[in-house]
């Protein structure tokens, strides 16, 4: 066990030694954090416990150092690194990615590089004890975990992987060793880098080994969900609504009640309160089951002429459109992006009645009022949190406190830009200066942040204005004034009194405002899909809703996607073509009196009718047109600049990567290419095409000095709206039993042209 050390106090006029366990300095009562930090690419230097790195930094156990000095900025890296870089990308998920707290530099001869120190990594310290431990792996909590949090867990990777992969490191979300859960969280130790590009089928390969110990309730939608993910036949954002339908199946059987308190305080230094909550301050509620409960803090911005009268008109405006959730399913049903849109626009809607105010009154620039907003909205097994500004929105468990909101200020924009770690953006001035409010501008450069989560056991979201949060006070006292609750120890108005107290007596230079929203879980810990609901594997998403208004004794079931490409038969098509023949030909009889003089129609003269194709004029312009495109399949492409067409010559190009404008050259017409991967950004599907063949004879009739043509062996990026038109239809194929795609090839194609 490493021995205790001493936290030096970070009040600079103090700055006292404390033993690790003191809550406060024990000369000045300043509180004393407890910054423990996982350190990257630490561990083979064989340090003891017990021994302080670079005259700060005391070795707990492997891999896991404290801050001794936490009232010292840390060092700071010159340069932002690649491998810094994803750290800040990804800082607005930071309630599940640790982030860089600064370096620890090189302190011995043959060390070449700093480590990474990150904070808020999946580290249990206990404040009564000087020994802290790692969070425990997904893989070993799964077992004992509940079908509605196995669900949660996976439902949460899923949101993930698109983003990481975007950052290059998708890659720790299959690493059993990075990824860890606190309660319902799901969290990652650390980031690592792809060295080859992941794709979902690696995911469904590594929940399937967790299939066997999942809840019966749901380990058949799971086998099924993974061997479609194996087989590459969903996209990322098709895997997060089948878990979607899956945990609103699973929880309609998990009862959920709410209670609500609020306060609101001038505090000891201002003159009048700029905030506003709702429901109104010093009130109590209960939220019955079915019923959805919504809580409300406003700042009105201070300096701003105005302030209270800006926060108040959004309360209002909020209030009024909630009147028209509450007989709806929308936070419900698990058509989630429409609950998601609908809050969004309820932000619009009060910056757009704010600012409308403010142009009427002739306010311009500073002289403009505004107002910060967090909003809470919560039914059944899921919250909704939406915000703008700096107030901010904790979640509070029995196992830690979790601020979920990003500052909309100077110093977080600058770590999202990748400009600067989080600690050194802070100590830039006017770091604190926010860059959005309600009331400053149209709602067409307004972005709102929505999130959602999944409420699985009984938990606290406080909500509350910069005079509380200020200073890491809600970090301090949680334990103490929070924590109780979920206890039995305490009431929640009480909570709320203390925390409005605490905000006046340690802070004291604002307004203060709280809302505590309380959410009550019962039921769903033995969950099994009875015969009613059937299973829930019968509700894999393929785009029809569950309504809970409209459920019958016996509820819809949608059918389960195939688990294999299955091949289009020619059959529907060539018997289609015949009736058209047949109808054809009766109306030109019906014309010109004979058969024969139908030049058409005429059996002597006409060719073999051949199966339709689409054509340019006509191109394909849905993907429920063409045949599932899937990695490993072989398609063959038409020309991509046809002849005797009335449309301009468009070429068919790839990319190097998506969205990126560097076109590698344009596919030969009749190639054969093999799609091996897929991606969704920002809704656009991508596909990653490798060239098989090309046809021995390549027509020069393309457009010249423009595009190189793609070579054999090449792969690059291509939107998939833009290359279906090109398809010859019933080409695709499983390259399962077809000769591999041969990088040296340039002669004959793997399918025949039609």
């Amino acid at each position: 066990m490493a021995d205790a050390a001493k936290i030096t106090c970070p009040n600079p006029n103090c700055q006292a030694p404390n033993p690790e366990t003191n809550r406060f300095c024990q000369q000045c009562g300043t509180p004393v954090p407890k910054r423990y930090l996982w350190a990257v690419g630490f561990g083979k230097e064989g340090y003891k416990p017990g021994q302080i790195l670079a005259q700060r930094y005391a070795v707990k156990r492997d891999r896991i150092l404290l801050d001794t000095k936490p009232g010292f900025t840390p060092s700071f890296p010159q340069d932002i690194t690649d491998a810094i870089a994803p750290y800040l990308r990804l800082f607005p998920y930071r309630l599940q990615v640790p982030q860089v707290y600064g370096l620890l530099p090189p302190h011995k001869k043959n060390q070449k590089e700093a480590i990474l120190l990150l904070e808020q990594a999946p580290i249990l310290g206990d404040r009564k004890s000087s020994l802290p431990n790692l969070m425990p792996k997904l893989g070993a909590a799964w077992k004992n975990a509940t079908g509605m949090r196995q669900l949660n867990w996976l439902w949460q990777i899923a949101q993930l992987w698109q983003p990481f992969k975007n950052a290059g490191v998708a890659t720790s979300l299959l690493s059993d060793e990075l990824l860890r859960v606190e309660g319902p969280l799901v969290r990652l130790l650390e980031l690592r880098q792809d060295r080859e590009e992941p794709t979902l089928s690696d995911l469904g390969q590594m929940w399937l080994q967790w299939v066997k110990e999942a809840k019966p309730a749901i380990a058949g939608f799971l086998e099924q969900l993974c061997q479609q993910t194996i087989q590459g036949e969903v996209f990322p954002e098709e895997l997060v609504a089948q878990l979607d339908r899956a945990l609103f199946t699973i929880g309609r059987s998990q009862s959920g009640t709410y209670q609500i308190a609020t306060s609101t305080d001038t505090g000891p230094t201002r003159l009048r309160n700029e905030d506003a909550c709702y429901p109104s301050s010093e009130s109590f509620s209960k939220i019955p089951t079915g019923g959805q409960a919504l809580a409300v803090v406003c700042d009105g911005i201070g300096g701003h002429e105005g302030g209270n009268v800006a926060s108040n008109l959004a309360i209002e405006t909020v209030v009024a459109q909630a009147q028209g959730w509450q007989n709806e399913p929308l936070l419900l049903e698990s058509s989630n992006l429409n609950a998601l849109a609908e809050l969004e626009h309820t932000v619009c809607e009060a910056n757009d009645r704010i600012s409308e105010l403010n142009d009427i009154e002739g306010r311009y620039d500073r002289q403009r009022m505004g107002t910060t907003l967090v909003m809470a909205a919560a039914r059944a097994h899921e919250i909704y949190i939406a915000h703008i500004g700096d107030s901010r929105v904790y979640w509070i468990t029995r196992t830690g406190c979790h601020q979920v909101t990003l500052d909309d200020d100077i110093a977080s924009r600058e770590v999202r830009l990748g400009y600067a770690l989080y600690r050194e953006a802070l100590q830039q001035l006017g770091s604190g200066s926010l860059v959005q409010a309600l009331g400053m501008s149209s709602s067409k450069s307004l972005h709102p942040t929505v999130q959602r989560f999944v409420i699985d056991e009984d938990c606290i979201f406080l909500l509350c204005s910069d005079g509380l949060s200020d200073n890491d006070r809600v970090e301090q006292y949680w334990d103490t004034e929070i924590l109780p609750v979920l206890e039995g120890k305490l009431d929640l108005p009480t909570a709320a009194a203390n925390l409005i107290e605490i905000g006046n007596s340690q802070n004291g230079h604002d307004n203060v405002t709280v809302a505590l929203v309380y959410c009550r879980v019962t039921g769903g810990e033995s969950t099994s899909i009875t015969s009613e609901t059937s299973s829930v594997a019968e509700l894999l998403w393929t785009g029809s809703t569950v309504s809970p208004q409209s459920e019958t004794p016996h509820p819809l079931k949608t059918r389960l996607l195939p688990t294999q490409l299955q091949k289009p038969s020619l059959l529907p098509l060539l018997g289609g073509i015949a009736l058209l023949l047949v109808l054809g030909g009766a109306l030109a009889y019906l014309a010109l009196g004979k058969w024969g003089d139908s030049p058409i129609l005429n059996p002597a003269q006409s060719p073999e009718p051949k199966p339709h194709s689409p054509s340019l004029e006509s191109p394909v312009k849905s993907s429920a047109s063409v045949p599932s495109l899937s990695p490993g399949s072989v398609i063959l492409v038409r020309s991509s600049s046809p002849k005797n067409s009335a449309i301009p010559k468009v070429p068919l190009l790839l990319y190097e990567a998506p969205q990126k404008q560097t076109a590698l050259g344009m596919v030969p017409e009749n190639s054969v290419l093999e799609i091996k991967s897929k991606a969704l950004i920002e809704q656009d599907r991508w596909l990653k095409l490798k060239l098989c063949s090309i046809p021995s004879a390549i027509s020069s009739d393309r457009l010249p000095g423009t595009y190189n043509l793609i070579k054999p062996s090449q792969e690059g990026w291509i939107r998939q709206a833009d290359l279906e038109p090109y398809i010859r239809q019933n080409s695709i194929q499983d390259s399962a039993g077809l000769p591999k795609c041969n990088p040296g090839s340039t002669s004959t194609p793997l399918v025949a042209p039609n």
